[in-house]
């Protein structure tokens, strides 16, 4: 594959032209021995395209004996995606779906009226020493979605569409972008890239999207002559492409699509455009009547 310069302006082709429209740096969470980075929601900037909330997992080596547990929890209005770097994890939810989740896969999950899900280390894999290393991000359904039927869809790694040209590796995880299509059935305009980039190789991310962001996990990238570092959030004013360079080599990830359609409440793991769904989900989730996940038996409770 040959990259060829997009038509609309570069930055470096506007005289002062900052490319940059915010920073975000996120709030680390200790969960014993495991860190969890929240870039969104933040202060500073509620959502990038249709995502919502953006969570760093570790990196993290659990010892022998000890993984991740989260019970049955439910969830409304949203998709969730998990995109892993290193490890496992075994999702199952109230439709019945049992899946392991390793790198390179996709696990999409539609929530739409409403879904209960549990994310654990596989049971075969708790006698040995491991790694956790990924993303999990949840993106708002518009709203005349946003009551849809609950759904889940596995992507395996081979089906994710890639490019590997000029130092760049790329993955194309959800949405549209550089000529490729996901096959993970997005509900809104969407961009979602993995992007593995050797010392001193260059990627355009082009302006096709209204709303983009860059998060570095493992090294930095370079936007017109300034440097971000691994773990944190840089949110791309629009109308531009933007040249990403990786001087000691980066391992990145390129998120945005459209604006979300009006503003959304986000409560624990509930989505919605209206307050009273939440309190409605809120109910539900307090009297049981949200379906259970078979064979797990276990649930989190409403927080306060």
């Amino acid at each position: 594959m040959t990259f060829q310069r997009s038509e609309t302006p570069h930055c470096s082709d506007v005289e002062g032209c900052d490319a940059v429209d915010l920073v975000i740096t996120p709030k680390t969470k200790d969960l014993g021995g495991f860190d969890v980075r929240r870039v969104l929601p933040a202060v500073e900037r509620r959502s990038v395209g249709p995502f919502v909330f953006f969570d760093q997992m570790g990196p993290a080596v659990f010892p022998a004996g000890e993984g991740i547990s989260v019970r049955p929890h439910p969830h409304i209005g949203l998709s969730t995606l998990t995109w892993l770097f290193e490890g496992e994890i075994m999702h199952r939810d109230s439709l019945g779906y049992v899946q392991a989740i390793r790198p390179g896969e996709v696990n999409w999950m539609t929530a739409g009226s409403g879904i209960v899900h549990s994310e654990r280390t596989p049971e075969e894999l708790l006698d040995k020493e491991r790694a956790l290393f990924g993303l999990q991000v949840w993106m708002a359904l518009p709203q005349d979605l946003e009551e849809t039927d609950p759904n889940f869809q596995h992507v395996a790694a081979a089906d994710i569409p890639s490019f590997d040209d000029a130092g760049i590796r790329l993955s194309l995880v959800a949405g549209k972008g550089w000529g490729l299509s996901s096959p993970v059935k997005v509900h809104s305009e969407t961009l979602y890239a993995d992007v593995e980039a050797a010392a001193g190789s260059a990627l355009t991310v082009p302006a096709d999207h209204e709303e983009r962001a860059v998060y570095p996990v493992r090294g930095a990238v370079e936007i017109d002559g300034a440097t971000f570092e691994a773990g944190t959030m840089v949110v791309l004013k629009p109308g531009l492409s933007v040249d990403m360079l990786a001087p000691e080599g980066a391992h990145y990830v390129v998120i945005g699509g459209a604006p979300v359609d009006g503003k959304r409440h986000l409560f624990w793991n509930f989505v919605s455009s209206r307050p009273e769904r939440i309190e409605q989900a809120k109910e539900d989730w307090r009297e049981g009547r949200f379906a259970p996940v078979p064979g797990d038996d276990e649930f989190i409770p409403l927080p306060d």
